[in-house]
């Protein structure tokens, strides 16, 4: 593989998956010659995904490291330099923007598009992480059809669980909401929609201590925070955890605009952030859709928006060049 130390591109993407895979085919599509470095977890959320059923182009639908692997083919046929690494340090003070890879490569950027994406937070538990896209979600709208008149359960007690408990009623045959607490912390208006509806059932003061099952979810074990008492739940085949996504911006915190979780703040209808020739797209920015077809088209806009700053940054020779000594 080139050596690419010292040289400057025009747009390099931090991050993989639906997004920064199709910002770098749009990119490469204009010969703005993309270099995408695809983090620490290549392909993203995706990569632990079974079975995709809701992304246009897949009728029979898609394993969802396949489709990944798909993307990124079709990114490089197109030219972009798709490369295994992430970037570990990013000089914000000139232009262009220096920029570490691996913490020792280093190399500057005309644009810099961000799609790091966002890491769903989870329990910790063994079994959880070993029946993970095997009945195990972290996305109801990704995975409730594939639970059509069973019993699930979700966990947690925010606007987002009691949305998507909501969401699930729509497939499952009943919905049992397990909260740590006596008390709901989402609003009134979604409590209420939760509370109203005769599929969802609550257990209060309770956390799931075990999720059972060899290759598939059979039941989940209960624990009564309170008492310690256990209960089995033998019918459930499908466990939905949330409790909150963490977007992987550290690197850029204290830089970039971001709201109280630390999503980046981007401008209008735009992926533009608040430092020029910097775009954010993807699940690093969005914390409502978070769906793969949402998240590709943030990255195309991501790299139309790259390639209109460039065309007036840069001369057409120069951004021809591909990367620039």
């Amino acid at each position: 593989m080139e050596d690419i130390t010292g040289k400057t591109f025009n747009v390099v993407i931090i991050g993989s998956g639906p997004a920064g895979f199709t910002a770098a085919l749009y990119a490469a599509r204009a010969d703005l010659n993309p270099i995408i470095f695809e983090g620490p977890e290549p392909g993203g959320q995706l990569m632990t995904t079974t079975d995709v059923e809701n992304f246009p182009g897949y009728p029979d639908g898609v394993m969802g490291p396949q489709m990944m692997q798909d993307f990124r083919e079709q990114a490089t046929k197109f030219g972009a330099d798709c490369r295994y690494g992430y970037v570990t340090d990013i000089d914000f003070g000139s232009m262009p923007y220096k920029m570490t890879i691996d913490e020792k490569t280093e190399i500057k950027a005309h644009t810099i598009i961000i799609s790091t994406g966002a890491s769903a937070m989870w329990l910790g538990l063994e079994s959880e992480t070993r029946l993970r896209g095997k009945g195990v979600s972290a996305c109801a709208t990704c995975d409730g059809a594939f639970f059509r008149d069973q019993h699930v359960v979700i966990v947690g007690g925010g606007d987002t669980a009691m949305e998507e408990a909501t969401f699930l009623t729509k497939f499952a045959s009943k919905v049992t909401v397990i909260h740590r607490r006596d008390e709901l912390r989402a609003s009134k208006a979604m409590q209420n929609r939760a509370f109203e509806n005769e599929k969802i059932e609550f257990m209060w003061d309770s956390e799931i201590a075990e999720v059972l099952g060899g290759q598939v979810v059979e039941g989940v074990d209960i624990k009564n925070r309170k008492t310690g008492e256990i209960t089995t739940l033998e019918d459930v085949t499908g466990v939905f955890i949330a409790i909150g996504h963490k977007p992987n911006t550290d690197l850029f915190k204290g830089v970039l605009a971001m709201d109280d979780v630390g999503y980046i703040q981007t401008k209008g209808q735009s992926t533009k952030t608040d430092l020029p020739g910097i775009f954010a797209c993807g699940d690093a920015m969005d914390s409502f859709y978070r769906q793969a077809v949402t998240a590709a088209g943030t990255g195309c806009k991501a790299a139309l928006d790259a390639e209109h700053y460039l065309s007036n940054e840069l001369s057409k020779e120069a951004i021809a060049e591909g990367h620039l000594e």
